[in-house]
């Protein structure tokens, strides 16, 4: 008998015919579960008195969870593609945009898992100086499932990878309407891809539903809203104590992660037109912050100007 640990255990994406090793922190989740109908059973000696029956009969979508570093190497670029960009589809059609999809695979000491047909439904990447620069990253998928043993021959051809994998730390740059916010804290960008899964249960499927096996899985799936949003934090100082009740409703943001190194740009966001709200937070030392949104959330993908 052999256990499967957390910290041994290997992700790999799979798109476009290419399998992408992840390098991730301990971070990670993954499950599905089945969506249980519940209906009243009649009792043979007490016709008035009822239990509560079940049945299932399809599985609600995957989901999973992980943190990935961000590397001077840039081995995980993939990752923010699969985040930001939208692909075309057309069904008898109708053209449509969708998130682009991939499998994922979690491979451990014993066992390697699939999930199919993944899309990663939020990002959120934490700018600060007190630790490594990461992605965090929420999404869904269609079947989880045991693809074989730890010795499971994943499909693809393999990326081809740097020798080495460095961490780096990075320190956020924010202009404001042009204007540089000084004394800074920290940055969040959260990146959320609002899906809802199409209906996918029948009745005549779902008469034929013995196990696991034969159960009816989510299929397809519309992208509702796309909104980019977050935080930043700065300190309260004698030089900004007259902004701190603020907002503004149409304002070009951006926002800069540097190398700590040598402050040269890593990774960067221009959001316009962006909308914001600043408000004031008293503890042992007052800062402030601002509350943003961008307001065109139509090429998520190309306002990340740089990552180098």
């Amino acid at each position: 008998m052999s256990y499967s640990f957390l910290r041994e255990s290997k992700l790999y994406l799979v798109y476009g015919g290419t399998k992408y090793n992840i390098r991730t922190t301990s971070a990670i989740t993954f499950n599905q579960t089945f969506a249980e109908d519940s209906y009243p059973v009649k009792t043979l000696h007490e016709q008035t008195k009822m239990f509560e029956g079940s049945t299932i009969t399809k599985a609600n979508p995957a989901t999973f969870t992980v943190e990935v570093p961000l590397t001077i190497e840039k081995d995980e670029s993939i990752v923010l593609d699969l985040i930001s960009d939208l692909v075309a589809t057309t069904d008898a059609g109708i053209s449509t945009q969708q998130l682009k999809s991939f499998d994922m695979y979690v491979q451990t000491g014993s066992s390697t898992f699939k999930i199919e047909n993944c899309i990663i439904t939020q990002a959120v990447f934490d700018i600060n100086r007190t630790d490594q620069f990461k992605v965090q990253l929420e999404g869904e998928g269609t079947k989880l499932s045991r693809a074989g043993d730890e010795n499971f021959s994943i499909p693809g051809s393999a990326q081809s990878e740097t020798s080495t994998r460095t961490p780096l730390l990075v320190f956020p740059s924010i202009s404001i309407g042009g204007t540089n916010v000084k004394s800074l804290l920290s940055c969040n960008v959260q990146i959320q891809n609002n899906v809802e899964w199409t209906p996918f249960e029948n009745l005549q499927n779902s008469l034929s539903v013995t196990s696991p096996s034969n159960v009816q899985y989510p299929d397809t799936y519309t992208v509702g809203t796309r909104i980019v949003s977050g935080a930043i934090t700065q300190y309260q100082t004698d030089n900004n104590i007259n902004d701190h009740v603020d907002f503004s409703t149409n304002v070009e943001l951006i926002i800069t992660a540097k190398k700590v190194s040598d402050s040269s740009d890593f990774w960067k966001l221009t959001l316009n037109p962006a909308m914001y709200t600043a408000r004031l937070n008293p503890s042992d030392i007052y800062t402030k912050s601002y509350d943003y949104r961008s307001l065109d959330n139509t090429a998520v993908g190309t306002r990340i100007s740089v990552y180098s």
